[in-house]
C-alpha cells in the first residue's frame, strides 16, 4: 500500500498528523506550529518558534538577487503563472545562494562531534583549525564567512546572536563558527560571519535536520518572491534589466 504518515482525506474530513484540519488545526495554529507538526509531528516550544519566526523573517528578502530577479525576469515572460515565477526564484536555492545554511549546519556539526561537553575556547579554536584544514585539503567551501557587500560584517548576524543568547540556543555551533572566522583571520583572511553561518549555527543548535534549514529559507523567500512579482506587476524593472545587459553586449544591433 502506498500513504504517507502527513495526511489523509475521506469524504468529509481531512487529517493531519492525526488533527483534523477543520476543527483542531485551522484557528488555533499559526504557520510555525504547522510547520513543525506537519515536519516533526510535534508543535514548537515557545524558543523554538521564536527562533524559526527569526529565520523566516530573516530570509524573506534582502533585495535585487539572482533569486528574485529570476521570478521577475520569469514573470514578464509568462505572467499568467505566479507559480512559475516563484518556482524559478526559489530553483537556485543552492551552495551558493540561499541553500547554504544547510551546508553551515552540515559543517558546524561535523566540528561539533569532535569536542567533548563545554570544551575550553582553545579546545574550540583548535576544532576550528581543524575543520578549516580539512575543507581546505578537500577543496570545500568554507561556509557561513565573507559577504560581497557587508564587507565589514553583516548586520545580521548581531541581532540573531542576540536572539540566540536570549532564548538559549548560544551554545557549541555559535561558538565554532565564531572560532572558524579566528581562524581565517589568522590566516590573513578577513572574512566576518554571514547570516549563514549565523542560521547554520541556530539550526544546528536546535538540533534540527540540516535539511530544515534549507527548507525554512525557501518558505521564507517565497514570501518575498511574491513580493517582488507584485511590485514588478505595478513598477516593473525587469525589462530594463533585460536591456541593460542587450546594451551591453556589442554583438547585439539594436535601434
Amino acid at each position: 500500500m502506498v500513504k504517507t504518515e502527513i495526511g489523509y482525506t475521506t469524504t468529509d474530513t481531512i487529517m493531519v498528523r492525526g488533527l483534523n484540519l477543520s476543527t483542531e488545526i485551522i484557528g488555533k495554529f499559526d504557520f510555525v506550529d504547522m510547520i513543525f507538526h506537519t515536519t516533526l509531528s510535534r508543535l514548537p516550544t515557545p524558543r523554538e518558534k521564536v527562533m524559526v519566526n527569526a529565520l523566516l523573517v530573516t530570509t524573506a528578502d534582502h533585495g535585487i538577487t539572482p533569486s528574485s530577479l529570476s521570478a521577475r525576469l520569469t514573470y514578464i515572460g509568462a505572467p499568467e503563472a505566479l507559480q512559475g515565477a516563484v518556482a524559478t526564484g526559489l530553483l537556485g536555492a543552492g551552495s551558493v545562494f540561499l541553500g547554504p545554511m544547510q551546508n553551515a549546519a552540515e559543517m558546524l556539526n561535523e566540528g561539533a562531534s569532535e569536542l567533548a561537553d563545554d570544551p575550553t575556547d582553545e579546545q574550540v579554536l583548535e576544532a576550528a583549525r581543524a575543520l578549516v584544514r580539512r575543507y581546505k585539503e578537500r577543496r570545500q567551501q568554507v561556509f557561513g564567512v565573507g559577504h560581497p557587500i557587508h564587507v565589514d560584517g553583516d548586520p545580521r548576524v548581531p541581532a540573531l546572536r542576540d536572539l540566540s543568547r536570549e532564548h538559549g540556543y548560544y551554545g557549541l555551533h555559535w561558538r565554532l563558527m565564531e572560532a572558524i572566522v579566528a581562524v581565517l583571520k589568522e590566516q590573513n583572511r578577513k572574512l566576518p560571519m554571514n547570516v549563514v553561518g549565523a542560521i547554520g549555527a541556530i539550526v544546528a543548535a536546535m538540533g534540527l535536520d540540516p535539511l530544515i534549514a534549507r527548507g525554512l529559507a525557501l518558505v521564507g523567500r517565497s514570501a518575498g518572491l511574491l513580493a517582488h512579482v507584485l511590485e514588478e506587476k505595478t513598477q516593473p524593472m525587469a525589462r530594463e534589466a533585460w536591456q541593460l545587459v542587450l546594451k551591453d553586449d556589442p554583438r547585439n544591433e539594436l535601434p
